[in-house]
């Protein structure tokens, strides 16, 4: 019998790469070999010459079938680890902030070229069983920690190395599932659960706490779906602030071409009293907005939040629309909120229209909306901060003069586009032009322009 020569561990490794990197080669077909492979990386000076050599000496099976079903044999995963995948993306873009005042950094311009990375891997396991987590990149942190609503990392520096953090971990069980209910438990941190816009919920926003979800599908046209969740907002004692919420939703499909949206929820931030202020009085600084008591630690604001939202939407699909592949369809709907703890300043609501939607290479969407948020309708640290105006110059009795930020206090436009150039590369162009709801200085601009443009790539 011919003898085999044993591959050492990091000539499997390379084995196991050159393996994957085929995989994501196009211009190797399927049928290739794996000598074909290494001919390939040592053209693309992956290999050396004298690498490419050694390792085609040492192949035991010209296959690359055949070699990864051995490979596996040795690197096997647990027997209860059913698949994974790893995915993420890279988005770089171009941010102008313009505003009325050189109040806002000197100038009435603010440009920056800014970076966001995100990478992820999902595990999923028998008995409905999931883990998960994604990397993020990011500005330097806070006293706190990174952003808690932005992934963004500004060219600026010198080339500075930039700082990675922990966006989501976060382990998933789902201990019902069949046709008519499904039931799924989340503990860790993770994307948001309820169904809500960015008036309510930054879509960079990955809170930490527990979700619990159900859905009931009462027929082939109806379901039903509710949405709760505890989060931890800080932990400064034992009676830490938390944010708690439950959502119920009617999906509905009247037609193959129309459905609608309905839905309810009802939020509340307990033990705001404890959180802990910044130098200027809110806590963490990422937004502005909110009415508060002044600049000490302990119950800086003045208002408390338990809003009420009620939401909805409809869809027509057309079967088709000029310029466009595939079917198109128009979606109109808005969100409406009350927060009855305030008493004041305490509303917000938005609603606007969609065209098509950017999913697949030619594809493309178009939207409009129009927003306006008061003072205490919400905490201002977890909403929309791309959604800015400029807070004018005042006397010393707020923290926030002079600032272009996002938060509450606002309203305005938002007009987006979004083109597919490839399924995995997408362009998006987004500008919000907005004011203060309530000026502190009216006869001076609150205006800002706020506009980007992104090119993500998917993998």
């Amino acid at each position: 019998m011919k003898k085999t020569k044993k591959l050492n561990p990091s000539k499997a490794a390379l084995f196991a790469g050159a393996a994957a990197l085929m995989a994501l080669t196009p211009q190797i077909h399927a049928q290739s070999t794996v000598e074909d492979l290494l001919n390939k990386l040592e053209q693309k000076g992956i290999l050396t010459v004298d690498e490419a050599d050694e390792l085609k000496a040492e192949n035991t099976t010209n296959s690359v079938e055949d070699f990864n079903k051995a490979f596996n044999s040795k690197f096997a995963m647990p027997s209860w680890i059913t698949s994974y995948k790893l995915y993420g993306d890279f988005r770089g873009r171009f941010d102008d902030v313009s505003t009325e005042t050189p109040a806002f950094s000197g100038h009435d311009n603010n440009i920056r070229l800014r970076y966001r990375l995100r990478a992820g891997l999902i595990i999923n396991m028998k008995n409905n069983l999931q883990v998960g987590f994604r990397l993020i990149s990011g500005d330097a942190p806070g006293a706190f920690g990174g952003n808690p609503l932005s992934g963004n990392a500004t060219f600026l520096g010198n080339g500075s190395k930039k700082f990675i953090y922990i966006d989501e971990a976060y382990g998933i069980w789902a201990p019902i599932s069949n046709e008519t209910w499904m039931v799924v438990g989340t503990i860790g941190k993770m994307n948001q659960p309820f169904q809500a816009s960015y008036m309510l919920f930054d879509p960079d926003y990955t809170p930490e706490g527990a979700a619990l979800q159900t859905t009931y599908k009462i027929n082939d046209e109806n379901s039903l779906t509710f949405n709760s969740a505890a989060f931890v907002l800080d932990q400064v004692n034992t009676r830490g602030p938390f944010l708690y919420g439950g959502q119920a939703l009617w999906n509905a499909n009247w037609t193959p071409q129309l459905g609608t949206v309905v839905g309810i929820a009802a939020y509340d931030i307990a033990n705001d009293g404890n959180f802990a202020a910044s130098a200027t009085g809110t806590p963490y600084d990422s937004n502005r907005g909110n009415t508060i008591t002044g600049v000490a630690a302990g119950d800086p604001f003045a208002r408390h939040f338990n809003p009420i939202v009620g939401s909805a939407s409809m869809t027509y699909t057309l079967d088709g629309f000029p310029f466009y592949t595939g079917k198109f369809p128009i979606c109109v709907g808005g969100e409406y909120m009350d927060n009855p703890a305030a008493g004041s300043k305490n509303k917000g609501w938005w609603g606007g229209v969609s065209f098509g939607k950017a999913v697949k290479r030619g594809s493309w969407d178009i939207s409009y909306r129009y927003q306006r948020l008061e003072a205490d309708a919400w905490w201002d640290q977890i909403v929309d901060d791309d959604n800015i105006a400029t807070t004018p110059t005042t006397p010393a009795v707020t923290p926030e003069t002079g600032t272009a930020a996002g938060g509450t206090n606002i309203k305005g436009h938002l007009v987006k586009f979004d083109y597919a150039i490839f399924d995995s590369l997408t362009f998006t162009f987004t500008c919000y032009l907005n004011d203060l709801v309530n000026n502190p200085v009216p006869s001076a601009s609150s205006h800002a322009i706020h506009a980007m443009a992104d090119l993500m790539w998917k993998f």
